[in-house]
């Protein structure tokens, strides 16, 4: 009898909060949608417009999405439910996700931060349904919100030590699930969750030293992300939750101690954590575009440029040890004996790729899709896939003596934005203007849009890096006029050659710029790209000019086998492909010979990214 009471107890008060909160969504009004105050040069694609061909991106995404939507509701709801009293059926996840008493940073990480990366899963799937329209998926969603519903209470962040990182996520997930699976619930449950964490959030971002200043009941609760929450505010405030979003995410704008000497030049990454200091250059530029001040625009610019040209590997990730170094220290040059933990990759590249495509957006500059373009073939594309328990791929490692391994904890950060990253990559891919369209990476994929009325779609297919070549055919309704602009990286060799319908295009190419090609399309036309990719040396750092790695166009190559191998710099820019195709390369040495791979061709073997080569 008490079970009947209480299962009926259980399912009024459900139906009572989610009225509740749909009437609430009606008093807010969230049909209002915000512009934002400046217009970016080039605008995004739906994520239904781009679909991904056969390929390394389309795998990724199809086994993140597979992974996510098989993961049991019971088990993504359960630390909520158990905060809030409410029966919590379903296996523990653990690691990170799950409470326990184990927890003692940073000796053991278990239980760190219960449910942190709900909100990524649920954007992830959210991001899926728009991607592919499955809808398993969408429901999936949808029933995920529902059940996150009457779990929402302040309960939950009662000696929590992460509230803003687990909110800004919470709030991110919410607000993917209105825009991209339609839940008519999301923006009604994200004031509920925002009413819930707020007593829980300091009255401003607070730089980690300004936490550590603060009465904590241990360290890891002076770790929290204060600063990375306006991005998904000023978001939430656009797409139409209420207009104290706006307030909020101007509350926490970390303005004097990070955008304002960003926006003036000034390079104070160095001893900050490199994955959430450059997420928070995403939330100067939402601010940027919600504000139109340029200086949030100064601050992403110049920061971005900080970590490309001061904190990177060859590889294009950065931050070892999670932490961004001192320029002119060398190092970056004595992390390669030091650690192992190089570049923090999901969450790292996801971030990489939100910012570059934000500034590639505002400026047009194609140096954002090269950088975009580096990380791709050198990291997350060799990341190992997410393991049934949650083991979970973090770490890409450049020691010396460099392996790949995952991370000792289950369900970490990394976990969560492996699926969203992946779900991004149609939508870094091309990029629209009213002239046109930009072809930004080169990976197997097809673009559908409407230009000046007339329907419009290209197809690329492409093995692209390992084959230098790529082609685009344009398929259109009728006879139509656009720009199709194409990225020419930076590295572009002189032999680079475009051809239209396999006549050489007649301009000049220009590495490091879009080569805009505008004529009358008719279906069937193709583009034909084939790319000279030079071999360079890229020395890790000033201070160590002769430890360099081996690049070829944008892929950053790997010794494996016999490691204490050496290679003067001739024989290394020397280095021959095995085979056209192949992702191994080979450096002859004399008596023998090194065996180089791309990052994605490597499994359990032992590698090397960089050399030490004589002056």
């Amino acid at each position: 009898m008490n079970k009947t009471s209480r299962r009926t107890f259980l399912k009024a008060s459900a139906a009572a909060a989610g009225s509740m909160l749909l009437a609430r969504k009606t008093e807010l009004g969230y049909a209002a949608v915000a512009k934002d105050a400046i217009v970016p040069t080039l605008s995004q694609f739906e994520y239904s417009e781009v679909r991904l061909l056969d390929g390394t991106a389309l795998e990724q995404f199809n086994a993140n999405h597979a992974f996510f939507l098989a993961l049991d509701d019971n088990r993504l709801l359960k630390p909520f439910r158990q905060r809030a009293g409410l029966p919590a059926p379903g296996e523990d996840m653990g690691g990170w996700y799950t409470f326990s008493d184990e927890f003692d940073p940073p000796k053991n990480m278990t239980g760190y931060i219960p449910g942190h990366t709900f909100g990524q899963y649920l954007s992830g799937l959210a991001r899926a349904y728009a991607v592919t329209g499955s809808k398993p998926t969408q429901e999936k969603v949808q029933r995920l919100v529902r059940g996150f519903a009457p779990t929402v209470t302040g309960k939950f962040y009662v000696d929590y030590p992460l509230p803003a990182y687990t909110f800004d996520k919470t709030n991110c997930g919410l607000i993917d699930a209105h825009q991209f699976a339609a839940d008519p619930q999301a923006l009604a449950v994200l004031n509920h969750a925002t009413d819930a964490v707020l007593p829980f959030l300091p009255e401003k971002a607070l730089t980690r030293a300004e936490q550590n200043a603060r009465p904590h009941k241990n360290i890891a609760f002076t770790w929290d992300e204060t600063y990375t929450l306006p991005e998904n505010l000023y978001l939430a405030y656009k797409r139409g939750a209420g207009d104290r979003y706006q307030q909020l995410a101007a509350r926490y704008l970390q303005n004097k101690d990070y955008f304002d000497p960003l926006a003036d030049g000034k390079n104070v990454l160095p001893g900050e954590h490199a994955y959430s200091h450059v997420n928070a250059l995403c939330s100067a530029f939402q601010a940027y575009l919600s504000t139109g001040n340029e200086k949030y625009l100064r601050a992403a610019r110049n920061g971005f440029d900080f970590v490309r040209t001061t904190q990177s590997f060859a590889t294009g990730g950065w931050g070892p040890d999670e932490t961004f170094r001192a320029p002119g220290s060398g190092e970056m040059g004595e992390s390669l004996a030091q650690t192992h933990a190089s570049f923090e990759t999901p969450c790292g590249a996801y971030g990489h790729f939100k910012v570059t495509r934000y500034l590639l957006r505002a400026t047009g500059d194609s140096r954002y899709g090269d950088s975009m373009e580096r990380v791709l073939y050198n990291t997350i594309f060799g990341a190992k896939p997410l393991l049934e328990d949650g083991t979970t791929f973090y770490y890409s490692d450049y020691n010396n003596t460099a392996s790949k391994f995952y991370h000792q904890d289950k369900w970490p950060c990394c976990s969560g934005t492996f699926p969203q990253i992946t779900a991004d990559y149609g939508i870094s891919s091309y990029f629209r203007s009213a002239r046109g369209v930009y072809v930004n990476l080169y990976i197997p994929s097809r673009v559908t849009w409407m230009q000046n009325g007339v329907r419009t779609s290209l197809i690329q297919k492409t093995s692209y890096p390992d084959v230098p070549e790529t082609s685009l055919e344009v398929n259109v309704d009728r006879l139509s006029s656009f720009v199709v602009a194409l990225r020419i990286p930076q590295w572009a060799g002189p032999g680079t050659t475009i051809t239209v319908n396999g006549a050489r295009f007649a301009s000049d190419l220009k590495p490091g710029a879009f080569l805009p090609i505008d004529r009358s399309w008719k279906s069937g036309d193709r583009i034909e790209i084939s790319f000279d990719m030079p071999t360079q040396l890229e020395a890790i750092d000033p201070q160590h000019p002769n430890t360099v790695a081996l690049l070829k166009g944008p892929l950053a190559l790997f010794a494996t086998g016999d490691l204490s191998a050496k290679a003067s710099k001739a024989q290394l820019l020397g280095v021959r492909q095995f085979a056209r195709g192949s992702s191994d390369w080979i450096v002859e040495t004399g008596a023998e010979r090194m065996t180089m791979k791309t990052f994605p061709a490597i499994k359990d073997e032992k590698y090397r990214l960089y050399h030490e080569v004589n002056s």
